[in-house]
């Protein structure tokens, strides 16, 4: 059972046997939106996308049995977001125990490299097979979370917020060199990682930890797609899952400056949201891949 269904709005599903029956229900509503594709070995995969709420739902997918039977193998819930969250090379990859796939961003902005599931990985086997580009222009991040707080906002001025701007692109360049082997961008770096780690230990000694970091996108836990993230709220709106009427939290936030959506249930979320506050909490990162020969307003 998929932990972050909830987050769409299906927190009232407990155990595997009532989400099997949802999903049964689900796959013969979305019998005709079926798409196909087949493999080299002979196997063909199916995959359906569930709109059950603006711009979210679940994807199934499976493989086409002697019968022509739909066998499901697995689902996970999608959200959808409208904009760009990087544009930097992402290199996707198949995972070892599924016809499933995740991208990998390296963007100077996080400092690390972001892993996520493809949302769109059936346009990605379609595009293959009818040898088309899959090269990627650029990703669209969405996630979702189960336990997410309110923080309020860190009270900058616009000269201090302009400050920031600027020594943040400083070092997403410094990054960039170190990276293409500059040795003296690793040292700088260095040096001033040395001296950010002295000051937060003075600060920390009188300051609470929420009002030094006003910004994280960290690694958490075991898995490689899920990250404790702190952005600021940018946008806010309330979506309704169509066969439950639960209500989810859509959250447009920017965490180390990187926009993405986070899809939270109502129930879930603590705190009251609102543009300029920020949130915090772990999400399950997810992204939409955009093709380099994509013209505007293709469908996937």
């Amino acid at each position: 059972m998929h932990k972050y269904l909830r987050a769409i709005g299906f927190s009232r599903y407990q155990n595997r046997i009532e989400v099997r029956t949802l999903l049964d229900r689900i796959q013969e509503r979305y019998q005709s939106a079926m798409q196909t594709v087949s493999l080299n070995n002979g196997d063909t995969l199916w995959e359906t996308r569930a709109e059950l709420g603006l711009g979210m739902g679940i994807v199934m997918s499976g493989y086409m049995d002697e019968a022509g039977k739909a066998i499901r193998e697995s689902y996970f819930p999608y959200f959808l977001s409208p904009h760009r969250s990087s544009d930097v090379y992402c290199s996707i990859q198949r995972h070892v125990e599924a016809e499933s796939y995740s991208g990998l961003l390296d963007d100077v902005r996080v400092g690390i490299s972001l892993i996520f599931r493809l949302i769109n990985e059936g346009e990605y086997l379609r595009r293959k097979q009818k040898l088309r580009s899959t090269e990627v222009k650029e990703v669209h991040l969405t996630a979702f979370s189960v336990d997410g707080k309110i923080l309020l906002p860190l009270h900058k001025d616009a000269r201090q917020r302009a400050v920031a701007k600027v020594a943040e692109q400083r070092r997403g360049k410094l990054i960039e060199a170190a990276r293409n082997g500059d040795e003296k961008a690793m040292e700088s770096l260095t040096n001033k990682d040395m001296e950010m780690y002295t000051s937060l230990s003075r600060r920390m000694q009188k300051e609470d930890i929420y009002s030094i970091v006003d910004s994280s996108f960290m690694p958490e836990g075991i898995e490689c797609n899920l990250y404790s993230v702190i952005g600021d709220i940018q946008e806010i709106s309330l979506k309704r899952n169509l066969l439950t009427g639960e209500q989810v939290w859509d959250l447009l936030i920017s965490a180390n400056e990187i926009p993405l959506h986070v899809s939270i249930n109502q129930l879930d979320l603590q705190g009251d949201p609102q543009i300029g506050r920020r949130f915090k909490g772990t999400i399950w990162l997810q992204g939409e891949a955009i093709w380099a020969d994509q013209e505007e307003g293709e469908l996937q």
